[in-house]
């Protein structure tokens, strides 16, 4: 009885080594096992070595805890036999291994290593290496059988992590506690960095401050100390025709304190379409050395210009310098109505309200002349989605402050 009892208790611990080596394996964190093992960590290295082979792991496992269950459960039946005879016996064990193998040879060690899986999995990764190669004939006719059933029933669909997944474990990690809302937010503006266009940042034609060939070195001084820019678009006549970028510190070194002509130091002009991707033109402004690109339409006239500035500002948030007046596009008012600038990204807009749109249009100004199927006058009205949205004030060209509250119906 002595020799059955030991043998119980044996094949119990290594149930339990089994279940808390499966949970460790499946749930530990790869990138914080890499991270360990880039340190110099050895044990980190061999999981990470034998995370490469997870189907041989998974079946060791499963091959190792049911022949320990198995064998528990044969000394079990025998021990109360003994104790309780043939009619009694097998009923009894029965029960009593379902209890004791639930408890500390599934749920218990599984619920440990849950909490430390990394720490766990480094721990048993040398044994379960030597079981691993002890069962290698065992796993390679599982291999065998796992792709025969490949074959059968093939799994279809895209395996690999999809933005939206991406996305939703920088929420998670940042739940967690392990990186803060900063860093979140941060990681989450370089992922959605690739799909933005030029369209979404670029600054619209009228609002370019640029300099005409035909001004006089005291007028481009005076432009230049007026708008406070250190680089100005400069055109023949008009924005249509621009040819090429003026450097402040050119300006002033070689043509107003210098003998050089200002057609000799206007540095050529990056020119980019709306639909540009803002990655691939960060990468042409880095390789041409140039801070401006001239945004061009499907006519070939200048729709705006786009900075190397702009481009950051959409991974790192807005950056402010002596020269820039702080504003914000959209201000929540006392009574929970908004007041939102006509300049507005509209989307922007939507989703600070909560909602996910898309549109045809990039400004609040442009979406107002969609439902208005005019230019924006002060005073103009219209109730759409929930909200009601009136013009506060207008240039006669376009909308620069509108009110927006929220309808009671919504």
């Amino acid at each position: 009885m002595n020799t059955t009892l030991i043998i119980i208790i044996g094949c119990m611990i290594i149930s339990a080594y089994f279940s808390a080596t499966e949970m460790s394996f499946s749930s530990l964190n790869k990138v914080r096992i890499k991270s360990m093992a880039d340190q110099g960590n050895s044990k980190a290295q061999l999981v990470l070595n034998m995370l490469d082979n997870y189907d041989d792991i998974l079946s060791t496992i499963l091959v190792g805890n049911n022949v320990v269950n198995i064998l528990c459960s044969s000394m079990a039946t025998v021990l109360f036999i003994g104790l309780l005879g043939e009619a009694q016996g097998p009923g009894a064990a029965t029960i009593v291994t379902t209890i004791v193998v639930l408890i500390f040879g599934e749920i218990s060690p599984k619920s440990i290593a849950k909490e430390s899986p990394e720490k766990f999995a480094m721990w048993s990764a040398p044994v379960l290496r030597v079981l691993v190669k002890l069962l290698m004939p065992v796993n390679w006719l599982f291999g065998l059988w796992k792709k025969l059933l490949s074959r059968i029933i093939k799994s279809g669909g895209d395996q690999n992590i999809t933005e939206a997944e991406l996305l939703t474990y920088i929420d998670e990690v940042e739940q967690g506690g392990t990186i803060d809302a900063q860093e979140g937010s941060l990681i989450r503006s370089a992922i959605g960095f690739t799909n933005l266009e030029v369209q979404d940042i670029f600054t619209p034609r009228i609002e370019i401050v640029s300099i005409s060939t035909e001004m006089s070195n005291d007028e481009i001084e005076a432009v230049f100390m007026d708008s406070g820019y250190s680089r100005l678009p400069i055109h023949n006549g008009d924005l249509d025709q621009v040819n090429g970028i003026l450097y402040q510190k050119d300006f002033h070194r070689f043509v107003l304190h210098g003998r050089q002509k200002l057609e000799d130091v206007v540095r050529p002009a990056v020119f980019a379409s709306k639909h540009k991707k803002i990655g691939d033109l960060l990468k042409e402004l880095q390789r041409d050395k140039q801070h401006i690109a001239v945004v061009i339409d499907e006519f070939g006239c200048t729709a705006g210009l786009v900075t190397m500035e702009d481009i950051l500002e959409e991974i790192v948030g807005d950056i402010w310098d002596e020269y820039d007046t702080v504003s914000d596009d959209i201000q929540v008012l006392e009574d929970g109505s908004y007041q939102v600038t006509g300049t507005c990204n509209v989307e922007e807009l939507f989703d600070f309200l909560g909602r996910k749109r898309e549109f045809d249009v990039i400004t609040v100004n442009g979406w107002l002349m969609e439902l208005l199927g005019k230019i924006p006058a002060e005073g103009d009205s219209v109730q759409v989605e929930g909200l009601h949205v009136t013009v506060t004030r207008s240039n006669g060209r376009r909308a620069e402050t509108v009110h927006i509250e929220r309808t009671k119906t919504e």
